[in-house]
């Protein structure tokens, strides 16, 4: 199982929304060892012909592992049998696995030649390196700073030169930054500044010496954070549920359906029910309950799974999901 799982039986001990009065089950007080983000912005901007110079070049090659994917395979081996499970290559390849291949390569590695034809580049990492930090606190705006520093935006870039061979490089988008933050009082422990950073680019030529002209969609969030000790209510330790075998019991969520098809107009509003002439149910404007245009009467009786949630029409007193006690809510 797992904590979402439809066979969890013990739903009260999961994260999640809770339902009802929430702070029932609050039981203890804990001090955790969290970041505490005092503020937080998002800026984000597209660079147009943003000049990058490319450094730590390496080929893509086919992994040594499994024929036709440049994706490093995890291979068990026992004697001289292997058995390799690869990844698609429809998964961008990292830079680091591209120098694992390269170092496994069998044979001499190439080197580039000619002209290069720009293919890609997206962020290699989420976490941006903050330069020439300046904090400036406004008199006029208490607990405000105009914060000023440069975020350096990591990415790898993909290129093929004339005879068709791909390659992969690192670079640096440079971003600088002005703006206004919710700055905490001084204090012994002191704020940081961190960055979090994605960017994808749009188009880019080569221009020559390993440069290349690029337009780039780049996101950049900073946050004013510091490692505090911070008391907070809970609801206790989680109470972990063993895993579930993903081919094990697959069949299991196609019994748990009703025997019978279940009508969802059955629970549709509709006016004051009346005996028809024959005995059968109708509503107010007329019509069979049993078919026929008109929407029929909803139950009477409602009940709810005190477990998983399921909700039926009557009164049953055992859940058809899980098996848990019933809660009428008429």
């Amino acid at each position: 199982m797992s904590f979402y799982s439809y066979k969890n039986a013990n739903s009260d001990a999961c994260p999640g929304v809770v339902n009802g009065n929430v702070l029932s089950g609050l039981n203890q007080r804990v001090c955790v060892q969290v970041k505490n983000i005092y503020d937080s912005c998002m800026q984000q901007q597209q660079l147009d012909d943003e000049r990058i110079v490319i450094e730590n070049i390496v080929p893509v090659l086919p992994g040594p592992d499994c024929q036709g994917t440049t994706r490093p395979c995890a291979c068990d081996c026992e004697g001289n049998r292997c058995n390799c499970e690869c990844p698609p290559n429809s998964i961008p390849i990292t830079h680091d696995e591209a120098v694992q291949n390269a170092e496994n390569s069998p044979g001499p590695l190439p080197r580039p030649y000619g002209a290069w034809t720009f293919e890609s580049c997206r962020s290699s990492t989420t976490a941006g390196r903050i330069s020439n930090l300046s904090v400036e606190r406004m008199t006029d705006r208490p607990q405000f700073a105009r914060v000023r520093c440069t975020v350096d935006v990591p990415l790898d870039v993909l290129f093929l030169d004339q005879r068709c061979q791909e390659w992969m490089g690192q670079t640096v988008v440079k971003v600088d930054k002005d703006i206004l933050l919710c700055i905490p009082d001084d204090s012994i422990i002191p704020f940081t500044l961190e960055s979090l950073v994605s960017a994808i680019c749009v188009s880019g030529s080569y221009i020559g010496n390993c440069s290349f002209d690029i337009t780039v969609c780049v996101t950049v969030v900073l946050k004013v954070l510091a490692e505090v000790d911070i008391l907070i209510p809970t609801y206790g330790f989680c109470q972990v549920p063993p895993c579930e075998e993903f081919a094990e019991n697959v069949c299991d969520e196609f019994f748990s359906l009703p025997l019978f098809p279940q009508s969802s107009c059955a629970l549709e509003p509709v006016g004051e029910a009346v005996a028809g002439a024959s005995g059968t149910t109708t509503g107010a404007t007329g019509g069979c309950y049993a078919c026929g245009p008109v929407n029929p009467v909803r139950p009477s009786r409602m009940s709810q799974c005190s477990n998983c949630g399921t909700t039926c029409a009557g009164g049953s007193t055992l859940c058809p999901r899980c098996g848990s006690a019933m809660t009428n809510l008429s």
